[in-house]
């Protein structure tokens, strides 16, 4: 299995990007972040998304000459226009653009419309947590689950992140989806002609399905082992957080990322930047998260939230990347 090195990667993904009509400053950030999340042995987010931007690009689901811009603020609260482009440099500027909000104010929240496909949502959150606040952030997506009792999708899989420094180690990483799994995670397995779990996903006619093929022209469960219901609520909050209240499309209204033609998805993200210093004062927030820390750890086994991502991403960037050669070879042609 062949290896490259992050930059190596990087510049391979960019260059993709920029051929099929994303801007140089597009092209990179969403490459950076790609690597980023393939680098943490997240590939359903990682490099399996580049022939997809590809392909909307060269489609038109994506304005590769988008600049993202400041479009609306009002003390603390912003928002950010995608202009259709691809996610990471909008969302980019969101979290900059509220760090020094929270700076100013101790609180503030960022929303950024007419968006796509925005990756792994608490690596946008990584800025905050090296300017010492937490961040918190939600997005939604194409339409994948029903609402609490019904059948058809409407909701997004709406992840949602949180991130809390630490002084002198790693922050804590939170990220998950409120699908039983991400998406993502069909999209590899019918790549790779491989059954999902039971419980993953529902086939077109509501039936329980292992075939991610049919799972992902169904709907995806939603999180919550015995019942749905939790997990179908926490995803109308984060609609709602990302949609009525910033101006976002709904998910019902976005086609799927995993068709080749269809609309610019206009979906929404959403980040909240708090300022510990405004509220327990940076000494006694330190003080306080390492006593709570102190005390999971007394348990065996248990493992913080983001230090697996964070040991996968130091030994990429000291070992490179192992990519199959069908992965390498797509990403060169």
């Amino acid at each position: 299995m062949p290896k490259i090195s992050m930059q190596e990667a990087i510049v391979l993904v960019s260059s993709a990007l920029a051929r099929a009509g994303a801007s140089q400053g597009m092209a990179d950030s969403t490459a950076r972040s790609l690597v980023l999340a393939e680098a943490q042995g997240l590939g359903s987010h990682g490099l399996s998304r580049v022939g997809q931007y590809v392909t909307h690009l060269k489609n038109g689901r994506v304005n590769g000459a988008a600049v993202a811009s400041l479009s609306r603020r009002k003390g603390g609260a912003l928002l950010i226009d995608a202009q259709e482009g691809l996610a990471f440099p909008a969302c980019a500027l969101a979290v900059a653009e509220a760090i020094a909000a929270a700076a100013e104010f101790g609180v503030s929240f960022a929303g950024v419309v007419r968006s796509h496909h925005c990756g792994v949502v608490v690596d946008h959150l990584r800025p905050a947590a090296a300017a010492g606040m937490v961040g918190i952030g939600f997005a939604n997506s194409p339409s994948a689950m029903p609402a609490a009792g019904g059948r058809h999708a409407i909701f997004g899989t709406n992840p949602i992140a949180a991130v809390f420094p630490r002084r002198g180690a790693d922050p804590l990483l939170v990220d998950l989806s409120l699908s039983e799994v991400a998406r993502g995670k069909l999209m590899v397995a019918a790549k790779e002609n491989k059954p999902i779990p039971q419980g993953w996903a529902l086939d077109a006619q509501g039936l329980p399905t292992t075939d991610p093929k049919a799972g992902l022209a169904g709907s995806m469960l939603p999180i919550g082992a015995i019942s749905s219901t939790k997990g179908a609520m926490l995803a109308l909050v984060v609609e709602l957080l990302v949609t009525a209240l910033i101006g976002a499309n709904y998910g019902f209204e976005a086609s799927s990322f995993f068709v080749d033609e269809g609309n610019r998805p206009g979906i929404g993200q959403a980040f909240m930047i708090l300022d510990p210093g405004a509220l327990a004062g940076n000494d006694g927030y330190y003080q306080r998260i390492e006593v709570l820390i102190q005390e999971m750890l007394k348990d065996e086994g248990v493992r913080l939230p983001g230090a697996r991502r964070e040991n996968l991403l130091k030994l990429a960037r000291e070992n490179g990347l192992s990519l199959s050669d069908d992965m390498l070879h797509a990403l060169q042609q």
